[in-house]
């Protein structure tokens, strides 16, 4: 049967109550596996201010962010990947959370999991949740290791409006095939793919998309009482 609903979730701050690239960094950090601790805490604090602002390209994140995967063996990320599931992701996945996406399964429309987040962070925890696709910045791997570079278009801003299309024309529709189409977003970082489906719906939303929300009459969706990030 041929789903007539797409149903986009953003992760960080919409599906989690926390942004799951801050926190990675800030585990490797801690853990002396990203340079000097408080060097690499003030420059991870400086990006999610300056993605916060809408102020922040992918290069620039990726510079830092994917430098720690560059930085080590792909069996030690690994490992090191399943703990942080297991102290920091898993405690974070609230049940409401998961009972929103799993309505949407259940109601068998097409789903995915889009987010700027590089997709070795991001793949264990779209599984977690159950999502079946996985729409993230895909970061270069050759030779067995990482590079600390991103390979093709990243999942940010437009980028996602691209990368949406791209998997859609896979499967050879377009967004405006669906009878309807949901986005579940915080962020200002999103609006381009919140204003080309056709139930956007700004979830845990930081002050500036809040704005546009009460602007446009979009609904309001607060999924956690407080998130774990700051925010603005």
């Amino acid at each position: 049967m041929t789903s007539r609903r797409l149903a986009l979730f953003d992760l960080d701050h919409t599906l989690l109550p926390l942004d799951s690239d801050h926190q990675w960094a800030v585990y490797m950090a801690e853990s002396g596996r990203a340079g000097d601790p408080a060097e690499a805490l003030r420059r991870n604090e400086d990006l999610m201010n300056r993605y916060n602002a809408g102020d922040l390209t992918a290069e620039q994140a990726a510079e830092f962010m994917l430098g720690l995967l560059a930085a080590h063996p792909p069996h030690l990320l690994a490992a090191w990947h399943e703990d942080f599931m297991q102290r920091v992701i898993r405690p974070a996945m609230k049940p409401q959370a998961i009972e929103l996406v799993q309505r949407h399964l259940a109601a068998g429309d097409l789903c995915a999991l889009v987010t700027a987040t590089n997709s070795f962070v991001t793949a264990p925890i779209a599984r977690a949740f159950g999502v079946p696709t996985l729409i993230a910045t895909d970061p270069e791997y050759i030779g067995g290791r990482y590079t600390g570079k991103i390979a093709g278009t990243p999942s940010f801003k437009h980028g996602k409006v691209l990368r949406v299309n791209d998997w859609l024309a896979g499967m050879n529709k377009k967004i405006v095939d669906f009878e309807e189409s949901y986005f579940y977003s915080d962020s200002i970082n999103d609006l381009p793919l919140l204003e080309v489906v056709t139930h956007p719906i700004v979830t845990n939303p930081s002050p500036s998309l809040l704005q546009i929300a009460e602007q446009r009459k979009w609904p309001v969706l607060n999924l956690f009482p407080k998130l774990a990030d700051n925010k603005s």
